[in-house]
């Protein structure tokens, strides 16, 4: 399958350079609009979804140059661990070489793997994290029933992505098909989790952006 111009821009070689600290605070800082989170909100919203503990097992999902994925192992303990998943080898790149900096390195992994596909045994994880890449996804509902899938009963499901803007109407489309960015409708990615099973469904919204999460049950 092609990719779109969003998806070649993620392997691109350059973006990873710019992408933590220009293009993704300016693109999405744009999206939320002015009263939106800024990136340390939105990390302290993602871990009160997530509800973490210490000790956590936490896979992040499209992880690009791992800000979410450190921003997560800063607050699991010595025995927790993230795994941050992406399918581009250049921001992968970038993400090992930015979290060897750190002094919680030892709690990162980093691997290759599409998000359909996801190389992991069912209830591998006690929190999974999907902020700022559902809308690149080819198979979105098919990436959110894989992430589903690897919760430990209990464990929670974060995702922050776009969400359609009311007054574009059809203009939501061509965006979409021009850009490779899939606009969200305000029920679709709440309905999937109710789909899949996942309880305690919460959404949030800011501008073009909504934050979803949600809870695999216990029994």
């Amino acid at each position: 399958m092609d990719r779109t111009l969003a998806q070649r821009l993620m392997h691109s070689a350059a973006l990873p350079a710019i992408y933590e600290r220009l293009w993704r605070p300016a693109l999405l800082g744009l999206a939320k609009g002015p009263l939106g989170p800024t990136m340390a909100q939105e990390m302290t919203l993602l871990r009160g979804m997530l509800a973490l503990a210490p000790g956590a097992r936490v896979l992040d999902v499209a992880c690009g140059p791992g800000n979410v994925a450190r921003a997560l192992a800063a607050h699991v303990g010595d025995t927790g661990r993230v795994v941050g998943l992406d399918a581009s080898p250049t921001m992968l790149a970038k993400a090992s070489s930015e979290s060897a900096r750190y002094v919680y390195r030892d709690r990162l992994r980093f691997v290759r793997a599409d998000a359909v596909e996801l190389p992991f045994r069912p209830a591998s994880f006690d929190a999974v994290s999907c902020f700022a890449a559902l809308y690149l996804f080819d198979r979105p509902f098919d990436a959110l029933a894989a992430m589903a899938g690897t919760l430990r009963p209990g464990g929670r499901l974060a995702i922050m992505t776009t969400r359609r803007a009311p007054l574009l109407g059809p203009l939501n489309e061509v965006f979409g098909q021009v850009s490779g960015v899939r606009m969200f409708g305000d029920a679709e990615v709440e309905s999937a989790f109710g789909r899949l099973g996942l309880t305690g469904v919460t959404r949030r919204t800011t501008g073009l952006i909504q934050f979803v999460s949600g809870q695999r049950p216990v029994s």
